[in-house]
């Protein structure tokens, strides 16, 4: 997170972020030469900060003579030259993070580049780490990175936390990068893993950090979320690295710690008085199966109430399979599959191996067994990771 605060510094003394960026990595290989022969200075932050600032100012001079404002600019900083200490303010710093984090996330970007973007310059990440997370080329998210600076310089983004008219929108924007990281790193869309503890883990280090300087219910709600999520990766995989569903899990296996953070989190997002939003709707739902010492034993109409909630306020085709998963754990697998064909009706999920699976399993548990096989061939086709491709094909071979 060093490497965001300097960022975010350097982003607000040139107003310039895509500039600040490169100054930063000038810095950063500055260093390793300075600091090999001259030895690690007692602020390393510091150090760097200043000399981002003088490589700025050097910068603008060298531009100064096609344009008259970068001349400005250059005398402007020139002659602020704050030591140190000045530069490292942490609560201007915390601004700095705060203000990265929501021009990282910009909604004039594509999702794709928010994601690039705030794990590069927020997380810290080099563009190779960012590309195997998500099995693409470098060359992809380095391009993604140079199109989402050039975005925002062409749009003249401001460096600067919004106003407070746009900024819980804007937060949504953050929220929502922060749990796509998740998500990817909890359910791989790709590859052979079925979980990724390292972007899962990148995701919950970067909540951490915005709610330490932006304590909104809603980042408690997703950290909540995140937290009584990740309990479980410890039971999500057998010995040998294969999925290992939740009925199946040892819940002895479950991280307590992290549902103790998580459950923890969901109080200080319910205190606010103002209700929860749709992470923490979420976290509850989480909440429910983390408490639960079985399947049987889960609280399944209280998921139900708590997904109709979610569906009310974040309706999403998702959202409603979710439910009628709980609906035919409360109710009967014949309740919850009326609720699969109508999603299937509305032409909803077509492409997402997400709806045959659920509604093979329903089918089966019907006793309908050649039209849950046909329906798990079909999730089987659809699935892009292997890992879980694999669960639905043995899903298949036992119906056979």
């Amino acid at each position: 997170m060093e490497s965001a605060r300097i960022v975010g510094a350097l982003a607000r003394y040139t107003g310039d972020f895509p500039l600040a960026e490169d100054l930063a990595q000038e810095a950063l290989a500055e260093a390793l030469v300075s600091w090999s022969v001259n030895g690690v200075p007692a602020e390393p932050a510091g150090w760097l900060l200043t000399t981002g600032r003088r490589r700025a100012i050097d910068t603008f001079r060298r531009r100064a003579a096609r344009d008259e404002k970068y001349a400005l600019l250059a005398s402007d900083l020139a002659a602020e030259e704050p030591g140190a200490d000045a530069l490292f303010d942490p609560e201007a710093i915390d601004d700095d993070v705060l203000a990265l984090m929501f021009i990282s996330c910009h909604p004039v970007l594509a999702k794709e580049a928010r994601i690039a973007l705030t794990l590069r310059v927020v997380g810290g990440l080099g563009s190779d780490e960012i590309a195997k997370a998500f099995l693409v080329p470098v060359a992809t998210i380095q391009a993604r990175i140079t199109r989402a600076k050039k975005t925002l310089a062409a749009a003249q983004v401001p460096f600067a936390v919004p106003e407070p008219h746009e900024r819980a929108e804007r937060l949504g924007s953050v929220l929502n990068v922060i749990y796509l990281i998740f998500t990817e790193g909890s359910f791989a869309s790709g590859g052979a893993e079925w979980i990724r503890t390292d972007l899962a883990g990148e995701a919950r280090r970067l909540a951490r950090v915005l709610v330490q300087i932006s304590p909104e219910p809603e980042v408690f709600g997703l950290i909540a979320l995140m937290e009584l999520t990740a309990a479980r990766f410890p039971a999500r995989l057998d010995a040998s690295g294969r999925p290992v569903l939740l009925e199946d899990q040892d819940r002895r296996r479950w991280d307590q710690a992290a549902i103790r953070r998580g459950r923890a989190a969901l109080a200080r997002a319910a205190g606010s008085g103002r209700g929860l939003g749709a992470y923490g709707l979420q976290a509850s739902i989480a909440e429910c199966h983390a408490v639960a010492h079985s399947v049987a034993e889960t609280d399944w109409q209280r998921i139900v109430i708590l997904y109709e909630a979610l569906g009310r306020l974040a309706p999403s085709p998702v959202i409603e399979l979710n439910r009628a998963v709980a609906v035919a754990m409360a109710s009967g697998p014949a309740d919850g599959l009326e609720l699969v064909e109508a999603i299937a009706a509305r032409g909803e999920l077509a492409g997402s191996h997400l709806l045959p699976a659920v509604r093979g399993e329903m089918l089966t548990r019907l006793g309908r067994r050649d039209d849950a096989r046909s329906a798990l061939l079909q999730a089987v086709a659809l699935c892009g990771n292997a890992a879980e491709r694999a669960v639905l094909q043995r899903k298949v071979d036992e119906l056979s």
